[in-house]
């Protein structure tokens, strides 16, 4: 079961142990396991669902490509539990270790391997999610997912923090309608000015301001 509380700004904040549920999308749309939605009917193409999460935290290890952190880690294992039931059809991310690492699971249950996208065609990459019927998962990162929000239709919340990892963004776009966009927010709670996966690592981490946002 997922608990869920409504905060500010349209802001849902979710606990959960198996799956993401409770998400009413449109009036006429109940919330319902995994999103079911309404097939389309005639000439248009079918609903589009799109889960959209930054990577999970990483660890502080001095290269360009680092790996999740432990505390990256726990949380990829919480989105597994909240997104089990979602029925993903396409999972996409990045071609670095920390993006391709939150998604790896998602992608190994579908059987296949995770598609790659250049952030830098953000574009590109919405346009083949709104021309693909199904459940999309994207791993992306902080300067880039919100950016895709918005190229999908949907209302981003504002920039993502550099040590902000916890947002869930869902996407649903029904044919001949305008999206909608829910955020949720899970695992460890962001907190302004702590970075739980450095300091994991190696300690308490130096001014946010001294780290790229990524």
């Amino acid at each position: 079961m997922v608990w869920c509380r409504a905060g500010k700004n349209s802001v849902v904040r979710c606990w959960s142990t198996a799956l993401l549920a409770a998400v009413s999308v449109l009036a006429a749309v109940p919330p319902v396991s995994g999103l079911q939605l309404p097939e389309s009917s005639g000439g248009d193409s079918g609903p589009v669902v799109v889960y959209l999460v930054r990577h999970a935290e990483k660890a502080d290890d001095g290269t360009d490509d680092p790996p999740l952190a432990l505390a990256g880690q726990i949380r990829v294992r919480m989105l597994e539990q909240l997104l089990s039931d979602a029925g993903l059809t396409h999972v996409h991310t990045t071609d670095l270790k920390r993006t391709r690492d939150t998604v790896r699971p998602f992608a190994e249950a579908l059987g296949e391997d995770a598609i790659i996208y250049d952030p830098r065609q953000l574009g590109v990459l919405a346009a083949t999610i709104l021309g693909t019927p199904g459940t999309h998962l994207v791993s992306g990162h902080s300067n880039t997912t919100p950016l895709l929000v918005a190229a999908l239709g949907g209302d981003p919340f504002g920039p993502i923090d550099e040590l902000e990892y916890d947002r869930l963004y869902i996407v649903v776009i029904l044919p001949g309608q305008a999206p909608v966009t829910t955020l949720l927010r899970f695992g460890e709670p962001y907190v302004e000015g702590s970075d739980f996966g450095l300091r994991a690592e190696r300690g308490s981490p130096g001014p946010p301001s001294s780290r790229r946002r990524n």
